[in-house]
C-alpha cells in the first residue's frame, strides 16, 4: 500500500514546466544536430538528390587534396588558439578574481570595466582592434614607442607567423570577464572562519590562496577549462570579423569553425559542399564531446568537491 502511495505522488508539474524547454531545444538543437550527423553519411548529386556514401565523406576529408590540408591546418590553429586562452586567459582571470575577492571600495567598478567587452557586438571588437593594430593610422605604435617599446611593433595582423596569436590576444581581452566572474563568485563562496582560522595559525596571503582557496575552487577551474574548450572550438565570429571566411593571411588564422563555413557555404572560388560541411561539422562535434568526455572522466571524478 505504501508503495502505491509513493507511486500516485509522482511531480507530474516538473514535467509540465521542463516540457517547453526540452522541446524548444529538441526543436532547434537536437533535431538539427542528428540531421547534421546523418547528412554527412551521404552524397550530394547535381540535382541535389541524396545518396548514401557510408565514410566515403571522412576518407575524403582526412586524404583528399583540397581538404585534409585545409582541415589539419584548421585543427592544429584551432589546439593554438585554446592554448592560448588556457595559458593567458584564464591565469589572468583568476588573478583578477582573487584581488577583486580581497575587497575594495571600487571593486564593482573595476569588476564592471572588465566585463563589459564580453557583452560588446564582436564586430565592434574585431574593428577597433583593426584601426588600433593598424600599421598606418593605429594608435598602437605609438603607444609602444612612448613606452620604449616601439621597435617591437609591426604589422601582426598581416603577417602569417604573428596573426593567429595576436587574434587569440584579442579574443581573450574580450573574454576574460567570464572565467573572471566565475573564479570570483567560487571565491567570495569561501567561509570567512577558514581565512581568520589560517591568519592565527600565521599563514601568509601567499599561503592562504594555495593552501586553501586554490584546492578549494579546483572544480570551478575545471569548469572554466571544459567552457573555455568547447567556446574556442565552436570560435567563428571574430576570426570572419577581423580576416573574413578565407582566415587570412594565407589561411594562418584559420580554425575548424571557418573552415566548416567554407566548406558548407563556398567562399569565392570554392563551392560549397553542404554533405562535406555536415562532415567538418560531425568532426567538430566529435572533438568537443572528447574534450568534454574526457574532463568528465579524468578531472570532474578525481577533483575533492568541499562542501561549504
Amino acid at each position: 500500500m505504501q508503495s502505491s502511495k509513493r507511486r500516485s505522488h509522482f511531480p507530474v508539474h516538473i514535467l509540465v514546466f521542463l516540457a517547453p524547454a526540452v522541446l524548444l531545444y529538441t526543436i532547434f538543437m537536437v533535431i538539427p544536430l542528428i540531421n547534421s550527423l546523418r547528412l554527412s553519411f551521404f552524397e550530394i548529386g547535381n540535382q541535389n538528390q541524396q545518396s548514401f556514401a557510408g565514410l566515403q565523406n571522412y576518407v575524403k576529408l582526412f586524404t583528399d587534396s583540397n581538404f585534409a590540408p585545409f582541415f589539419w591546418r584548421a585543427l592544429r590553429n584551432n589546439f593554438v588558439f585554446f592554448a592560448v586562452h588556457m595559458l593567458v586567459q584564464n591565469p589572468i582571470g583568476l588573478l583578477l578574481a582573487a584581488l577583486l575577492a580581497e575587497g575594495g571600495r571600487i571593486r564593482n567598478f573595476f569588476r564592471t570595466v572588465i566585463f563589459m567587452p564580453t557583452v560588446l557586438s564582436v564586430v565592434i571588437i574585431g574593428f577597433i582592434w583593426q584601426l588600433i593594430l593598424n600599421p598606418l593610422w593605429g594608435v598602437a605604435e605609438s603607444m609602444l614607442k612612448a613606452v620604449g617599446l616601439g621597435a617591437w611593433f609591426g604589422p601582426w595582423l598581416g603577417k602569417p607567423e604573428t596573426a593567429l596569436i595576436t587574434v587569440s590576444l584579442i579574443s581573450v581581452w574580450q573574454f576574460v570577464g567570464i572565467p573572471m566572474i566565475l573564479f570570483y563568485a567560487a571565491l567570495i563562496g569561501i567561509p570567512d572562519e577558514l581565512m581568520e582560522a589560517a591568519r592565527v595559525d600565521g599563514a601568509t596571503a601567499w599561503d592562504t590562496f594555495w593552501r586553501i582557496k586554490f584546492p578549494l575552487i579546483l572544480p570551478t577551474i575545471g569548469i572554466v577549462g571544459v567552457l573555455t574548450f568547447v567556446g574556442n572550438f565552436n570560435a567563428f565570429d571574430l576570426i570572419y570579423t577581423m580576416k573574413g571566411a578565407n582566415a587570412g593571411p594565407d589561411f594562418s588564422t584559420d580554425i575548424m569553425g571557418t573552415f566548416f563555413y567554407r566548406t558548407f557555404f563556398g567562399q569565392q572560388l570554392q563551392l560549397g559542399n553542404a554533405a562535406m560541411g555536415a562532415t567538418v561539422a560531425a568532426m567538430m562535434f566529435l572533438i568537443i564531446l572528447t574534450g568534454v568526455l574526457l574532463y568528465m572522466f579524468l578531472w570532474a571524478r578525481r577533483v575533492q568537491t568541499y562542501e561549504l
